[in-house]
């Protein structure tokens, strides 16, 4: 028994590669807005309290520029469902990272003495994932595959 041929929308890197950009362009003023919330609280709420706040500012103002700006015109139901499903793709895309950053920092002497190379290889990784996933399933193109 032969299961059906998956519907394959060709890609248009006209369209996903200016996405891309400006998703990486979104993620770094996210950085930004987790940093700077991150240092603001820590001293009142403590790591790891602050580290679940910082991380949810920020991640809720890049799924709106990545509403508005991204994807724009792309994506579709409740406001509440997309963010909730933004914060799921990019929180595996969180993981990701940091078990890319871990492994290389215990397999590696010479990531273990640089962990800046770690910490790229795995914001690479996890901005890769969180593009995908959030192209895929947050802010995916109307069944049709028309685009803006």
């Amino acid at each position: 028994m032969m299961l059906p041929a998956a519907r394959r929308v060709p890609v248009d890197w006209r369209i996903l590669l200016p996405q891309f950009l400006r998703f990486g362009v979104v993620g770094t003023i996210g950085f930004g807005v987790y940093t700077g919330t991150l240092y603001a609280t820590v001293w009142l709420i403590g790591i790891y309290v602050a580290g679940i706040v910082s991380y949810l500012i920020a991640a809720t103002g890049n799924w709106l520029i990545n509403r508005l700006w991204t994807f724009k015109g792309h994506g579709h139901g409740p406001m509440l469902r997309q963010w909730l499903m933004f914060l799921a793709a990019n929180s595996l895309g969180m993981v990701l990272n940091l078990g890319c950053l871990f492994l290389l920092d215990h397999f590696s002497p010479l990531v273990h003495a640089h962990k800046i190379i770690g910490t790229a290889a795995g914001t690479l990784i996890g901005l890769f994932a969180n593009f995908a996933l959030s192209h895929r399933m947050v802010f995916r193109a109307h069944e049709d595959g028309a685009h803006e």
